[in-house]
């Protein structure tokens, strides 16, 4: 497994080599660094581990803590913090980085605090596309866009999917999915270790259209968010069958590295869920 491990390894600094990546760029808008996720998504063995908590973070490692709803907040070695589906607070600790899609108001704020130095929306201005590639210390940012649709009505890429790559690893929020996925959007999205999902099972996609998202992207650890009521997250260990396993948090946050990932395709509850 080792030997995989440093396989994977070299492989990593070979692409480095190759597409002139640095360890760490410094904050802009719309960098030219590639995606790690989608150069080599196919190319890794899945090489995955048991994961430990840590009170510090190596710079190997991120923490993900659970702030409620649809809000993750992410925290990497070089000090950024993220607020995945930011409506206006996360905490006591002002992010570096927000992120919003627009559903419905617990989703985004039109005033986020000015001292936030990254607002990236799901959404683009007048009703077009978004489009984010962006590197923020240690972290690389960039989103995948979906519809959103109300009754009959379908509102092209007004939503988003957000990617960070950290640490070596892909994580990923659905933000407020209401559809399948194609073939382009798997693609684009590429390889994810740690994937955030909401599970109202009514207002966003159904339990069934989550499920089959989840076992197609087979990635380490699934995060459930947005509970409304409609399903639990019982409910939705249920429905994606033997192939996963599933573990209560005995809080809000977990701190994970690429080598500490669980050996089966995990689902961890955290505390407020």
């Amino acid at each position: 497994m080792v030997g995989m491990r440093d396989a994977a390894n070299g492989l990593l600094a070979i692409c480095a080599v190759f597409f002139g990546l640095s360890p760490a760029g410094s904050a802009q808008e719309q960098d030219n660094r590639p995606s790690m996720c989608t150069a080599i998504a196919r190319a890794l063995p899945n090489v995955v581990y048991a994961s430990l908590d840590s009170p510090q973070l190596s710079q190997h490692q991120v923490r993900i803590t659970f702030s409620g709803h649809s809000t993750y907040l992410i925290e990497s070695s070089g000090g950024v913090l993220i607020a995945t589906d930011y409506a206006g607070f996360a905490g006591p600790v002002l992010p570096k980085v927000v992120t919003m899609n627009r559903a419905h108001s617990t989703h985004y704020t039109d005033y986020p605090d000015p001292n936030i130095p990254f607002v990236l929306r799901g959404w683009g201005s007048e009703g077009g596309k978004a489009a984010h590639n962006v590197t923020v210390d240690d972290v690389l940012i960039r989103n995948v866009t979906t519809d959103i649709i109300y009754g009959d009505q379908r509102f092209a890429d007004q939503n988003s999917i957000f990617i960070f790559e950290v640490a070596g690893l892909c994580i990923g929020h659905l933000g407020h999915l209401h559809h399948d996925l194609t073939d382009g959007h798997y693609a684009d999205i590429g390889r994810l270790d740690i994937l955030m999902m909401p599970i109202d099972g009514g207002l966003t996609l159904s339990l069934g259209g989550m499920a089959a998202i989840a076992n197609r992207l087979r990635t380490s650890i699934v995060l459930p968010m947005h509970a409304r009521g409609w399903a639990t997250s019982a409910d939705f260990i249920q429905r994606l069958g033997d192939g996963f396993d599933h573990e209560y948090l005995g809080s809000r946050s977990l701190t994970v590295s690429l080598n500490d990932l669980p050996l089966r395709p995990t689902v961890m509850v955290p505390q407020g869920m």
